[in-house]
């Protein structure tokens, strides 16, 4: 439990020092920034699936394959598509922020200083991923907080101080970039140029087809709801808001499982107690955050009350099939469970198209249900599970 919080904390650092800016930036120079929160949602996928092939993959890899050399191959090979993927989303930032169904001149330096920010954010993630896996969890913590702290207090600081928001942005900018370079260069390891995609792609091949299907699902999705107007799409702003970070620190439980099943050190009982210690935290800070954010804005009711239901139905059930979703996928086969997630995501995107203000949230919850049945279905057909929680292959 202890690492599963070391690891939750780290997420939830960065992914709740955004949160906060926003926050403040809509107090301090404009109350529509907050707005940009749910502009450029869909982009941090974009990271997922980046993440998702040269970092987890790797690192997993590393382990199962005893490849040394892959997670820093993975890391620089990363880092260079990632800095042609986000070049040229600003090079098409007006369009971006036009598809989205918002105003160019509001919106765009700060949506620029949001792009960037995830770009350097990834490659943050790649080394944080990388001390994950070598048991450096305290180390972790310590440039996790202090990269959030920078991001955040420079940001805020200098937007106090200097009127010039282009200045603003680019100090904070240039002191974060600076900060993971610094916590580059102290965890590099020696290394010979090598990595094999293929193999990275296969140990986490359903959560890089599940990331891919969320960017298209909440571009189309969060671009049908804005288009209903102010109203909708506050609501659902807010409810990302006091959500999402909790959402972002979730994925530790498949990191822990992911790393314990390629060390052979799995105990499902352990983990499911474990995600549900965690989730009971997660509530609490999510019913703080509603009672400390609400009376900021003016919302309608009934339709927050509408999107907070969908995300109290999805964290409910969420740890019940991604525990065993990523021992299938490591354990029993990649290919049958990246279909299985396949199916989740078609299913979610064809729900998640429907012209409704509450497309995303159906299309959660219709994917969560059905992973939840096929999930347990593919696994209790091929395993069962002691009583001391180690899970044994049933014979056929």
């Amino acid at each position: 439990m202890k690492r599963l919080l070391k690891i939750s904390l780290d997420l939830a650092l960065l992914s709740f020092t955004p949160v906060l800016s926003w926050f403040c930036l809509s107090l301090i120079i404009d109350k529509n920034l907050i707005n940009i929160f749910t502009l450029t949602y869909p982009i941090q996928f974009i990271n997922y699936i980046l993440k998702s092939i040269f970092s987890t993959g790797a690192n997993i890899s590393k382990e199962k394959d005893k490849d040394n050399n892959i997670v820093m191959s993975g890391i620089i090979i990363g880092s260079i598509i990632s800095l042609i993927i986000f070049g040229f989303i600003i090079i098409n930032i007006e369009n971006y922020i036009n598809f989205m169904h918002m105003d160019i001149s509001t919106y765009k330096t700060f949506t620029i200083y949001s792009v960037i920010q995830l770009n350097i954010q990834l490659l943050f993630i790649f080394i944080m991923e990388k001390l994950y896996y070598e048991d450096k969890n305290n180390i972790a913590n310590k440039y996790s907080l202090k990269f959030s702290l920078l991001n955040c207090t420079m940001l805020i600081g200098t937007s106090l101080l200097i009127k010039n928001q282009v200045i603003s942005i680019s100090i904070t900018l240039l002191s974060i970039f600076s900060y993971t370079i610094y916590v580059a260069i102290k965890s590099r390891n020696k290394f010979k140029f090598h990595f094999n995609i293929l193999k990275c792609i296969k140990y986490d091949s359903t959560e890089l087809l599940n990331n891919l299907a969320f960017f298209f699902i909440f571009l189309f999705g969060l671009s049908n709801t804005t288009e209903f107007g102010e109203e909708f799409t506050l609501a659902l702003t807010f409810i990302a808001l006091i959500t999402d970070t909790q959402w972002d620190v979730f994925d530790a439980i498949s990191t822990v499982a992911k790393i314990d099943i390629s060390k052979n050190k799995f105990n499902y009982k352990e983990h499911k107690n474990n995600s549900y210690k965690l989730l009971l935290i997660l509530f609490i800070t999510i019913f703080i955050l509603f009672i400390a954010l609400y009376s900021f804005y003016e919302l309608n009711i009934l339709l927050v009350m509408i999107y907070f239901c969908f995300e109290i139905i999805n964290f409910s059930i969420y740890p019940l099939y991604t525990i065993k979703t990523c021992f299938l996928q490591l354990e029993y086969s990649a290919i049958k469970t990246t279909i299985n997630k396949t199916a989740a995501n078609i299913l979610r995107t064809l729900v998640s198209l429907l012209k409704t203000p509450f497309c995303t949230g159906l299309g959660q919850i219709s994917s969560s249900i059905y992973q939840l049945i096929s999930a347990n279905i593919l696994f209790n057909n091929n395993y069962k599970i002691s009583k001391d929680g180690s899970i044994i292959k049933k014979t056929k």
